[in-house]
């Protein structure tokens, strides 16, 4: 076969060779319960260019965020992102590259992470900043174990305007590590009291602006409260956009900021990829997980670009490893770091006023429909409503007729039936003032 080479005689003399009886005894350690016990419930072979076609019938199944008006968001949104980053990340030097483990053919590698480092400390409003991370959950996941390392601490409270995903990351990793992770409710309205369940045992706070039904919060005072007691202050950031016109996060106090960068530096694509953003203080650098970019001179006096650390498993001895990450999302770096200097700063708060703009016009739009309530409180480019029905039933019906109207918070909170009637509604600079009119039009007649 094309892509099984193996005949059966050559797996009867692999198994001899290993001394087991069958493909079948290889699996012994995975409960049986485990295991399927008829074969998988699969179509017959087919040739290529038969899969093509049945695969392709099934992508156009989907109603993509390009080719509808998408009002989506939840931690993942839809920018504008010019056609000179993905020209440039095709590049075959960009491409096809890896770890830059030899810092004297990888200068261009290791200087746009340099760069892309510094956009991040630049935005964040931080001392230092990684060479990137898988995503902003995992992002998350890593400044928790951070914060517990350093403060040596083993309680972790979670806001509940912290995304879903980036507390269920946080709790697998935290899982098998002795840290107790509290996550308090989801936060629709925007009370919470982090301040009052603050006491000398909690080893870091996580929180997240604009949280994720949309508020805006200032962590300034959380931020002393954290300090005083001895524990860190994370702060979470899904749409990075925000940046170029609200208060950093480190202007706040915060300890450690982590991102998901997906916004700039690509589309909405069913899930991914993305990148992970983290910050820090610079006295925390030592602690901080993935790679570190540094700037430097050669025999010549040119200046150069290497590795300055690299804290993972694979590089030091195990035992002081501070994370098992074992590479960065380079490539989606890379388009976030060609986005951003294409905006410059000017361009990049200009587009963060324009998307509060945008956001602002809809929300009013939705206010005046019947039945309809904007959640109070203050919002960048997503806010929450709430429908006289169930949200997940109308965003179906608003899909039926071609409009992705957003997303349900009972597709993250299934256990909370007092979110059934929650829909978060973001709009970008990519929504037009007459997408955002049918949008609204759609939603007054199905409801």
């Amino acid at each position: 076969m094309r892509y099984l080479p193996l005949t059966e005689a050559d797996r009867s003399g692999m198994l001899d060779v290993i001394g087991a009886p069958s493909v079948d005894a290889l699996f012994r350690d995975v409960p049986a319960g485990a295991r399927p016990g008829t074969p998988f419930d699969l179509p017959p072979s087919a040739g290529e260019m038969e899969v093509e076609r049945h695969l392709s019938a099934l992508a156009q199944r989907n109603l993509s965020a390009g080719c509808a008006p998408c009002f989506l968001g939840a931690g993942a949104y839809r920018h504008h992102v010019p056609a000179a980053a993905d020209h440039l990340i095709q590049r075959g030097e960009f491409l096809t590259a890896y770890t830059p483990y030899q810092p004297e053919i990888s200068q261009g590698t290791l200087q746009y992470l340099f760069e892309f480092q510094t956009q991040v400390t630049m935005i964040t409003g931080m001392e230092v900043a990684n060479a990137s991370m898988y995503d902003g959950a995992t992002a998350c996941a890593e400044a928790v174990a951070m914060a517990c390392r350093i403060t040596r601490k083993r309680r972790v409270l979670l806001s509940g305007s912290l995304h879903p995903h980036y507390r269920d990351v946080s709790r697998t990793l935290m899982r098998f590590s002795g840290v107790q992770v509290e996550a308090l409710a989801p936060d629709p309205v925007g009370i919470e009291d982090l301040i009052g369940r603050m006491d000398d045992g909690i080893a870091c706070v996580v929180v997240q602006t604009p949280g994720f039904f949309g508020h805006l919060n200032d962590y300034t005072a959380l931020a002393a409260v954290c300090h005083e007691a001895g524990a860190l202050l994370v702060v979470a950031v899904t749409e990075p956009v925000s940046l170029g016109l609200l208060m950093p996060p480190g202007e706040m106090g915060a300890d450690i900021v982590v991102c998901e960068g997906q916004s700039i530096a690509g589309p909405v694509g069913f899930g991914g990829p993305g990148v992970g953003l983290f910050a820090t203080r610079e006295r925390f650098v030592r602690q901080m997980p993935g790679r570190l970019v540094g700037q430097t001179v050669d025999a010549d006096g040119r200046r150069g670009w290497v590795l300055t650390l690299s804290t993972r498993e694979q590089h030091i001895r195990r035992e002081k490893a501070t994370s098992n990450i074992c590479t960065n999302a380079g490539l989606v770096a890379l388009a976030f770091t060609i986005h951003l200097s294409l905006l410059g700063e000017a361009g990049f708060a200009r587009l963060a006023e324009l998307n509060h703009a945008r956001a602002s016009a809809l929300a009013d739009r939705m206010g005046r429909i019947g039945g309809v309530r904007v959640v109070p409180g203050t919002f960048f480019n997503e806010f929450a409503l709430t429908l006289p029905r169930a949200a997940a039933k109308v965003v179906e019906e608003l899909a039926a007729r071609g409009i992705l109207g957003g997303v349900p918070a009972s597709r993250f909170y299934p256990s909370y039936p007092e979110l059934e009637d929650v829909l978060l509604v973001a709009a970008t600079e990519t929504n037009t003032p007459e997408e955002m009119e049918t949008f609204a039009a759609a939603l007054e007649e199905i409801l």
